[in-house]
């Protein structure tokens, strides 16, 4: 049973390594090897994880009936930045390629947009891929315009999205 709860200690080695899979195991029809690698090249530290989702709001898909010690199995996670200058603006989705195609994503996203409200947030924005927008665009987001980012050399086209709250 997959369960969405906060971020919290200990999760963030998992985090990587779901981060660094679902990167992976995109069809290259959508990205090539080379930009994949540029996107992660290896699971990056559990203390970078850690640091990036607590300075947000963040919260885990965890399969509950799936433990990894005495912890149920992170599958997915999603965070939102909360300070004033990018207040909404959602710096991660990725769910573990085991998992995708369950309605998870939907469910983190759902999730955030809910606490989102709650918080008093006017809109919600995000750099969507190729891959996730159409996710983005079914839960109310709209186009606002693309942009060209760079990663260790390679070229990726996002789509920016917003989604007002009010």
């Amino acid at each position: 049973m997959i369960k969405i709860v906060p971020y919290r200690k200990g999760y963030g080695v998992v985090v990587s390594e779901v981060y660094h899979l679902a990167v992976h195991a995109i069809d290259e029809a959508h990205y090539s090897g080379a930009q994949k690698r540029a996107w992660s090249r290896a699971p990056r530290s559990g203390y970078h994880w850690h640091k990036r989702l607590t300075r947000s709001q963040a919260w885990l898909a965890v399969d509950t009936a799936r433990l990894v010690g005495e912890q149920p199995c992170c599958v997915g996670f999603i965070n939102v930045e909360t300070h004033y200058a990018s207040r909404g603006y959602i710096d991660s989705l990725y769910v573990h390629p085991d998992y995708q195609g369950q309605g998870i994503a939907r469910q983190l996203l759902q999730q955030l947009a809910s606490w989102a409200v709650s918080q008093g947030m006017l809109e919600l924005s995000v750099d969507a891929s190729s891959l996730s927008r159409p996710l983005f665009m079914a839960e109310g987001f709209r186009p606002r315009h693309k942009r060209y980012q760079e990663k260790a050399g390679q070229i990726f086209m996002a789509y920016y999205l917003v989604k007002p709250l009010i």
